[in-house]
């Protein structure tokens, strides 16, 4: 980015940070100042006026993966009170489209990482499993905006989720055995084979407009 943006008095001090070019960047430090106010630094209330998160249903955790240390890399839980421009490329590399050139074994680092930052959002109590309870919360949130869909429903979709995750995380389950919650490593299995990128986008660099997670 360099002098350009006043982000480093280094010329070429950001570029290649975090797999951005110095374009991306540019443009990811100028949506950095529009939601800011020009401070160099976000709070969650910066969010309040981006018009595509107003009408997302779990808009709430989306802002909160901002402000996740798991996901800032910072710590194993707690949220952070504000970020500074190198935190936000930090989340914003999650929604970088994976690059096919890179080797498999990258390919598959930044599939799990995408993965990651999804679990997060799920397990918000930072306890490494998601709980009924937790996905039964996602899902109503999820159903909210539909008006034919009551909440004893949602939770029945949730139920329904979760028992489809036992049986492929854990398989034949006795008849008093408890399925805990869903781990990391379940979660990578239940997403095997699921294009990750069609679920996961980000229009950031849109400065009129911005979508993160459907």
């Amino acid at each position: 980015l360099g002098g350009r943006c006043c982000v480093s008095g280094h010329s070429g001090y950001w570029e290649g940070a975090e797999g951005f070019s110095s374009d991306q960047i540019e443009q990811l430090h100028r949506r950095f100042k529009q939601l800011s106010g020009d401070q160099p630094t976000i709070r969650k209330e910066n969010f309040n006026n981006v018009p595509d998160l107003e009408l997302n249903p779990i808009r709430s955790k989306i802002v909160r993966a901002f402000f996740d240390n798991r996901n800032l890399r910072k710590g194993p839980s707690g949220l952070a009170d504000e970020i500074n421009f190198e935190d936000f490329l930090t989340i914003m590399s999650y929604f970088r489209p994976i690059d096919t050139s890179m080797g498999e074994e990258q390919v598959e680092l930044s599939r799990k990482e995408k993965l990651r930052f999804l679990f997060h959002m799920y397990d918000s109590d930072s306890d490494g499993r998601i709980t009924l309870e937790e996905y039964r919360n996602v899902v109503e949130e999820l159903l909210s905006g539909n008006p034919h869909i009551e909440k004893e429903s949602a939770r029945s979709i949730a139920d329904g989720a979760m028992m489809e995750a036992a049986s492929v995380c854990v398989g034949q389950m006795e008849p008093d055995q408890v399925y805990e919650g869903i781990t990391f490593e379940d979660f990578l299995k239940i997403w095997q084979g699921i294009d990750i990128e069609t679920k996961m986008h980000v229009r950031f660099l849109n400065m009129e407009t911005m979508a993160l997670c459907h």
